[in-house]
Formats: C-alpha cells, sequence, structure tokens
C-alpha cells in the first residue's frame, strides 16, 4: 500500500468500509487529501521494506528492468510503460526481451506469472520446467 501511495495514489479504500467512508474518502481525495484507514496503518509496521529489493535481485533484474516488468505484469503496452518510466518505446522492447531472457520466459504472462511467483515468496511452482524439459 505504501508503494501505491508513493507513485500517486490519494488513498486506499478497503471494500469492508460502508458507503458513507467511501463518499467521504472520496471527497477527501478530491480536496487534495489522502485517505488510509486505521487498520491499513496498525499492518504498516509488520511490512518489510526490503522486499522490493530482494525481489529484483533475486531474479537478477536492475531497478529499471523490475519496472518494466511490474508494468508488463499489469498488463500494460509497451507505449505506456514508454510514457510511464520515460523511456523510448525501443528501450522498453529491449528491456523486455532482457527480462524475457533472464526469467526464462517466453511472453509477456509467463514474465508476470514469475515476477508474481517471486513476489509471494515462492519459486516457479513444482513440476512447471519438468513438464516443459520432458515431454510426455
Amino acid at each position: 500500500m505504501a508503494e501505491i501511495l508513493a507513485q500517486g495514489a490519494r488513498g486506499y479504500i478497503p471494500t469492508s468500509v460502508g458507503l458513507s467512508v467511501v463518499i467521504g474518502a472520496l471527497h477527501l481525495a478530491m480536496a487534495g487529501g489522502t485517505f488510509v484507514p486505521a487498520s491499513a496503518l496498525q499492518n504498516a509496521g509488520r511490512e518489510r521494506p526490503e522486499r522490493r529489493q530482494s525481489v529484483h535481485s533475486m531474479l537478477g533484474l536492475s531497478e529499471r528492468q523490475t519496472a518494466v516488468a511490474e508494468a508488463v505484469a499489469l498488463g500494460k503496452p509497451n507505449k505506456i510503460i514508454a510514457y510511464e518510466l520515460d523511456l523510448c518505446e525501443s528501450t522498453v522492447k529491449v528491456h523486455i526481451r532482457t527480462i524475457m531472457k533472464k526469467l526464462q520466459a517466453r511472453n509477456r504472462t509467463e514474465i508476470a506469472f514469475k515476477l508474481h511467483a517471486a513476489k509471494s515468496g515462492s519459486d516457479t511452482p513444482r513440476g512447471m520446467h519438468s513438464a516443459r524439459n520432458h515431454p510426455a
């Protein structure tokens, strides 16, 4: 949640809050404020700030490659990734090719899958490599 707020989000509204809280949060955001529920702040101390660093270093990606990979995982097209990261579209394509080689991914979907697996603390599921290397 802290990363999302750092990127410019105006707040975080969990689905567990009532309609009146949602309306109040929207009014606050439109007035220039930031809404964060107290329950989210109570859990903030339990998060590990080194997690993002460990994910990209664990995968062998640079910080810029990680940013591109995360945008790919969100389903963003190259043109939007280039605009948001202030890169040329051709540079984004080079980053994606490099990411695919480093992650041994064949397409954008596999990049997203492997990035998600690394973030959740697990490697690729068992059997994925063996099924690919040993066809039945």
